[in-house]
């Protein structure tokens, strides 16, 4: 309910956005309507720790989302690469320095990505590590204390996973500042524009789907 809110007042946001846009008007007001949609993005990933904290699965699944959107999902959320490489394709034409820059960006938003798959696979290799290194089944049913020392381990690793969370959504707001840094206030308006429309139609390719005929 509160990501259905988020979105509903998300468009508004960017129907302002893409209305002064096309009304030309001056950068001072662009740039105030830019900083409204970014600060609405920080209300995003302020919702997301609170939902970390109450069920890190359900952030993680990304069960709020449609389906199409979960299955491109990183960690609860879009590559920042990902977009970086989306925006960088329908913001020409760039300066050198700001090709440079974005260029750089993504390079860096791909090895922090890297590292936190690596750090993902290690966690739930040392969960799974956990869960399987007590006797399994009827056999190891009676040594109780062994048992319950076995879940303790387990539920501090899961407990990582918020952090995992939290620095993946770090790095996505580090993407969306640096970004604004690099562009001019017409681009970074743009720019969120189109990671705005590229998410606006992976929704419609979900409805589309779920809508098709059938035999």
């Amino acid at each position: 309910m509160e990501y259905a809110r988020w979105v509903d007042e998300h468009q508004h946001l960017l129907n302002e956005l893409r209305s002064a846009l096309n009304s030309q008007m001056g950068d001072n007001e662009l740039h105030l309507l830019v900083d409204g949609v970014m600060a609405h993005y920080d209300e995003l990933f302020r919702l997301k720790s609170i939902g970390a904290k109450a069920d890190v699965f359900h952030m993680l699944s990304g069960m709020w989302k449609t389906p199409a959107e979960r299955w491109l999902m990183w960690l609860g959320g879009f590559r920042s690469s990902e977009l970086l490489k989306i925006v960088k394709n329908h913001l020409e034409p760039l300066t050198e320095q700001q090709l440079l820059g974005i260029c750089n960006l993504q390079q860096s938003s791909h090895q922090a990505e890297d590292a936190l798959n690596q750090g993902m696979e290690a966690l739930q290799q040392s969960l799974s590590d956990t869960l399987s290194s007590v006797a399994l089944g009827p056999a190891g049913a009676g040594n109780v204390a062994d048992y319950m020392g076995q879940m303790a381990i387990a539920m501090g690793k899961i407990a990582n996973l918020e952090s995992f969370l939290h620095q993946a959504d770090v790095l996505k707001q580090e993407m969306l500042q640096q970004l604004q840094r690099i562009l001019t206030t017409r681009q970074i308006a743009r720019a969120l524009l189109v990671m705005n429309d590229y998410i606006s139609r992976l929704r419609a390719l979900n409805s589309l789907w779920l809508a098709r005929p059938r035999e």
